[in-house]
């Protein structure tokens, strides 16, 4: 599961690609103004973000720039309608990682979404484990001990976040700003009871789920 940020003022195509990543697991930002776009990668943290070229106020190279000036460094994906070799070149000098031409293949398009996450098959695709808790993604099943626990969508998300970063101290804010949507009105206090419900269910000893005080919360693995 990825945080993709998606700009695009065309309003079918926007939902057939937020479609198309939902059906993905992923988790979907829509935009459709460049300005807003811009305000949106300043302020918030995406895996991802499929730019589109002309957009109402900033266009999509603009953002670009913007963007890798602040120092943003989640891959991009340009779109456009433009198809020359020179225009190719300037989106890419503009920041962006990857272009793909309208009208495109849907299934092209989450091939280079995965190539951009630089999650290949056999990572997407493997089970993940910790101790006695195994995740499959693609299947999306949860196990403890061989046995399947339940999990409601917002745990399942932040147990696959923190099986893919084992170890790494995150701060309640970045759980927050990984896990959920930014136009959410999720709270610190939200995320605790996330946690707690998702304890009881995969770790009542609290052995690998560990909190630290006053920094945040990390899945430790020996």
């Amino acid at each position: 599961m990825a945080k993709i940020l998606l700009v695009e003022d065309d309003q079918a195509l926007a939902s057939n690609v937020k479609s198309a990543l939902l059906f993905e697991h992923h988790q979907v930002e829509l935009v459709e103004d460049g300005n807003e776009a811009a305000d949106m990668m300043r302020l918030y943290q995406f895996d991802l973000v499929v730019l589109d070229w002309e957009l109402p106020g900033k266009t999509g190279p603009e953002i670009c720039k913007e963007y890798r000036s602040q120092g943003g460094q989640a891959p991009i994906l340009m779109l456009t309608g433009r198809g020359s070799a020179s225009d190719k070149e300037a989106g890419l000098d503009a920041g962006g990682d990857d272009y793909l031409t309208k009208p495109f293949n849907m299934k092209e398009f989450l091939a280079r979404i995965r190539a951009l996450l630089r999650r290949p098959p056999q990572i997407v695709d493997n089970v993940l484990t910790a101790g006695n808790i195994s995740l499959d993604p693609k299947k999306r099943r949860v196990h403890k001990d061989g046995q399947p626990v339940v999990l409601v969508p917002k745990e399942y998300a932040l147990l696959e976040f923190l099986m893919r970063h084992p170890n790494q101290v995150f701060t309640p804010e970045a759980l927050l700003n990984h896990v959920w949507p930014s136009d959410s009105e999720a709270t610190v206090l939200a995320l605790r009871s996330t946690l707690k419900r998702l304890r009881s269910k995969i770790d009542p000893d609290g052995t690998m789920l560990q909190t630290q005080h006053g920094v945040g919360y990390i899945l430790e693995i020996p």
